[in-house]
């Protein structure tokens, strides 16, 4: 069975780091598994793949994209292969167009991560998608939300739609050797707050740097990525008079060293999917609070603290009072640890194998 990943770059986000992440363990089960880049910029991501030397990885350029010519550059790929499987946009629609002008009769498969974005806001692209969804055999998504989400948009209630939760490797994560302390903190009493997110309006940082004037207990706060939104964060933080607390770490490539050091991490969404951020947040043993959203909602409740969505001073109480309770912060902990190992990336492989398995029966 050969199987091609097709994803728009490797850039930071929770798509391309489960592509990074569960490649190598297809190949180790004996799927053969090439990738297919719209861009090749050499991001972290990819060149952590690339070191792995586990597949082959083909680079369409490392222009835009966004650009309809790529469809064309994508057509050949369809004849090579007996699965392509699709992540993001742009990649949804130019590879479901290669196959309708090339009369391709490979099988598409298609991830959804996300339970909104923008193009569901335009009567044109909800048109347009409820044509490019139809070339694909089969939709998986990430989560039940996610599944219910899509399904209403496009109108459908079929059953080409299978959900795989996402999955980290837990044992990596909480495993995972704390950085030093020293490198972050100015004084010694000073606790750590991290959030791991791409500077886009989906991620809400703002509501993150308001909160800081009400924490009552001293905090630096790590922002690890990068985004078009990252210069109005700062900004922001300029303008609150708190930029002294905030740290802007960009990509990087520990970060499971680094939620193993913070003491609480943050996600303050507007929407997610299944949050890859959130699930290794919880399996590092510290413990999330997260906006009370779709996709983060479900995750979280019971395990870390949820707090009103956009409410800055609901989410500084909310970490106001893990810092003041240290049998309530080991209690979260242990709760956030419990629900992080519901996600397995060893699970999850298994499930998609099995998925591969039942599309192309006679290539096992």
């Amino acid at each position: 069975m050969k199987i091609l990943f097709v994803i728009n770059s490797l850039a930071t986000g929770g798509a391309e780091k489960l592509v990074v992440e569960s490649v190598p363990r297809f190949v180790a089960s004996g799927i053969d598994i090439e990738v297919l880049l719209l861009n090749g910029k050499e991001f972290p991501f990819y060149t952590e793949l690339k070191a792995m030397d586990c597949c082959k990885i083909n680079i369409l350029g490392k222009g835009s994209v966004y650009n309809p010519m790529l469809i064309f550059k994508i057509i050949p790929y369809l004849r090579r292969f007996d699965i392509v499987h699709v992540h993001l946009f742009p990649a949804l629609y130019w590879v479901a167009i290669a196959k309708i002008i090339s009369f391709s009769k490979v099988k598409l498969l298609f991830t959804e991560h996300s339970t909104s974005n923008r193009r569901r806001l335009n009567f044109w692209y909800r048109m347009a998608d409820r044509i490019i969804y139809k070339q694909y055999t089969l939709v998986i998504t990430i989560s039940t939300e996610v599944k219910l989400f899509l399904k209403k948009h496009l109108g459908v209630k079929n059953t080409k739609f299978v959900t795989i939760n996402n999955g980290v490797d837990f044992d990596k994560v909480f495993n995972a050797s704390p950085s030093a302390r020293k490198n972050f903190i100015k004084k010694e009493k000073d606790k750590i707050i991290i959030q791991v997110a791409r500077f886009t309006n989906q991620k809400d940082h703002e509501t993150l740097i308001k909160a800081i004037p009400y924490i009552k207990y001293p905090v630096v706060v790590l922002l690890v990525g990068e985004g078009p939104g990252v210069d109005k964060i700062k900004e922001l933080a300029n303008v609150l008079e708190v930029e002294d607390q905030v740290v802007f770490l960009g990509t990087r490539a520990d970060v499971p060293r680094l939620l193993k050091m913070a003491d609480i991490a943050v996600l303050s969404s507007n929407h997610e999917g299944l949050s890859l951020s959130g699930i290794e947040a919880m399996a590092s043993g510290t413990p999330l609070v997260a906006s009370k959203v779709l996709g983060l909602a479900n995750l979280v409740h019971d395990a870390g603290l949820l707090f009103i969505h956009k409410d800055e001073i609901d989410l500084a109480g909310k970490i106001n009072l893990l810092m003041s309770d240290p049998d309530y912060y080991a209690q979260t902990v242990a709760s956030c640890l419990k629900r992080a190992k519901k996600f397995s990336l060893t699970k999850m492989v298994s499930e998609h194998i099995l998925v591969y398995s039942k599309l192309c029966p006679n290539k096992n």
